[in-house]
């Protein structure tokens, strides 16, 4: 599907929902530095593992471009994807293409394999994928083979091919490795997994990040989806109103987006209206410390 043809059927099927529009436009949009360099980013992000593994489905994948536009649309910035999430970064980069590259785009990917030459070819095979010459964001994924890769990204770096490097974890694994790794090397980015009920790294990950000066990425900020099932469909509590939460994704989007050294989170989804659900956590009132509390008592509680 070409731009036109594509901008065409969104014209007609009315995808923008007026009242998110709205709400969005009504409230601050909330945005947070990247340490490293002062730029600033929208809070939340958008991860393709498992939802943009499309295969060569076109409505699949038109399906997911209209999904990138209206997450484009309603301030969206981060997508990140990976070599290990198999079409993922071809269908990211075929939506890309139809819409025209937004300007808000932030791109996010990672070198995922043993072989340190692997890891270059990788980083050129992302670049024909994106169709994007330098990269935002290059990370070494789950730490694989991780000391090459980081001597290649930092010579990416400093040939323009990439503005920013970093390291992945996820599931709450080799923290203490992790750990190590952020305290010896020089990083713009880290990314783990951090929501309301997996909070280890409240500990000692996300105050290191914070003393060194490096961005932190949420990445499975839902769960997978096993918040809603935690909260056994209870309905939201009236004081999340307080903090612009109109629904349980925004109350768990921002709980993780509230901390300070947390950067950005990536919920990964293929439903539009769970998109906008999620970009409403981009909006409005983040908690204090004090509403921090409530939020992960609350949930806890149930």
């Amino acid at each position: 599907m070409d731009r036109r043809t594509f901008l065409a059927l969104i014209s007609s099927a009315s995808l923008s929902s007026p009242s998110i529009s709205r709400a969005a436009s009504e409230r601050a949009k909330i945005n947070k530095s990247i340490p490293s360099s002062g730029e600033q980013i929208p809070v939340i992000g958008m991860g393709t593992w498992i939802t943009f593994n499309v295969g060569a489905s076109q409505r699949l994948r038109d399906n997911r471009t209209k999904v990138l536009n209206r997450f484009f649309e309603l301030g969206g910035g981060m997508v990140d994807s990976s070599p290990m999430y198999g079409s993922a970064q071809a269908v990211v980069g075929e939506s890309l293409r139809v819409l025209d590259y937004p300007k808000s785009v932030f791109s996010a990917d990672k070198v995922w394999t043993n072989s340190t030459a692997e890891g270059l070819t990788q980083f050129n095979e992302m670049q024909q994928l994106w169709g994007l010459q330098q990269l935002d964001l290059v990370q070494v994924h789950n730490l694989v083979n991780w000391q090459p890769h980081l001597e290649t990204l930092r010579e990416l770096k400093e040939q323009g091919q990439i503005r920013y490097i970093g390291i992945t974890t996820s599931h709450g694994s080799r923290h203490e490795e992790f750990e190590k790794i952020l305290q010896s090397q020089v990083l713009d980015f880290i990314q783990l997994t951090y929501n309301v009920t997996h909070r280890e790294v409240e500990q000692r990950l996300l105050p290191l990040a914070a003393d060194k000066g490096v961005a932190v990425i949420a990445n499975r900020p839902l769960d997978g989806g096993k918040l809603f099932n935690h909260v056994k469909k209870q309905p939201l509590p009236t004081w999340a109103a307080e903090y612009d939460c109109q629904n349980w994704s925004q109350l768990f989007l921002k709980y993780i987006v509230s901390h300070p050294a947390v950067t950005c989170a990536i919920p990964a989804t293929s439903q539009l209206a769970h998109m906008e659900e999620n970009m409403g956590a981009c909006y409005g009132v983040l908690p204090d410390a004090t509403g921090r509390k409530k939020m992960s008592d609350y949930v806890a509680s149930l």
